[in-house]
């Protein structure tokens, strides 16, 4: 299932907010990591969440061995930024490969807007960062010990769908399903979307150094939580019409 557009709400501007974060990504991704190739390789690993860094507050700065599925797998570190707990927020903006990036960026693209329009362009600015930075602990609370760097925009989105979830349940979403187009209501479409984290995030709590790696699952579910209980705080304080009078009943992009 994947969403390629949304019910948007007419008569309003750019969501200036949300394109500065996909251009920033963008930027980083490609004149900072490399375009996840090796030049990019000392920055990604400098200025990558690493929970072990965060809760000791130390920055590792040489090769540690792991052992992953039975095999010794050396995790390069890098010098990161000072003080090291920074890198909650610089991981935000980075991606381990065109795969990764081009998925964060279409959801943000699809979702972001409607929530910044809601709320305005400050707010929005901060929810995004903070459900970010939210969505790094819940993944390091599942296994503060561990060196393996965290990085991705994702934990961020996740709390832009949460929030979106919660304001505009009805909200027709444009998915491919099975190479088919179809609309489904966002509670649908949002709602199959954080099932799937959810049932894959129970499976961390089992994770170790031995079997790290992988998708942030719980990252994802921190965001997500953490865009819910601020969706409905949203809801009560940002009671703009659903769509401005005369407006047409949708558009999509």
């Amino acid at each position: 299932m994947l969403p390629i557009g949304d019910e948007n709400e007419r008569g309003h501007g750019p969501a200036f907010v949300s394109l500065a974060f996909i251009g920033l990504n963008i930027a980083v991704f490609l004149l900072l990591q490399g375009a996840g190739g090796p030049s990019g390789e000392d920055f990604t690993y400098g200025y990558s969440a690493v929970p072990f860094e965060i809760t000791n507050g130390v920055d590792l700065v040489e090769a540690e061995q792991i052992t992953i599925d039975g095999t010794p797998v050396q995790i390069p570190q890098e010098p990161g930024p000072t003080p090291i707990w920074a890198t909650l927020l610089t991981s935000m903006f980075m991606h381990g490969g065109w795969l990764h990036i081009g998925g964060n960026l279409l959801f943000l693209w699809i979702f972001g807007d409607n929530v910044e329009h809601r709320i305005g362009h400050i707010p929005y600015l901060a929810f995004y960062l903070v459900a970010g930075v939210i969505a790094s602990f819940a993944q390091i609370l599942v296994n503060p010990g561990s060196i393996i760097p965290t990085l991705g925009a994702s934990g961020a989105i996740s709390g832009v769908l949460g929030a979106y979830l919660v304001m505009f349940p009805t909200n027709r979403i444009t998915i491919l399903m099975l190479r088919f187009p179809m609309r489904v209501p966002a509670i649908v479409a949002i709602g199959l979307w954080a099932a799937f984290q959810f049932i894959n995030g129970i499976g961390a709590f089992a994770v170790t150094e031995e079997t790290g790696g992988g998708v942030a699952y719980m990252a994802h579910i921190g965001g997500f939580v953490a865009g819910v209980v601020a969706g409905f705080v949203f809801r009560a304080i940002f009671r703009d019409p659903r769509r401005p009078r005369g407006a047409p009943a949708s558009a999509y992009g």
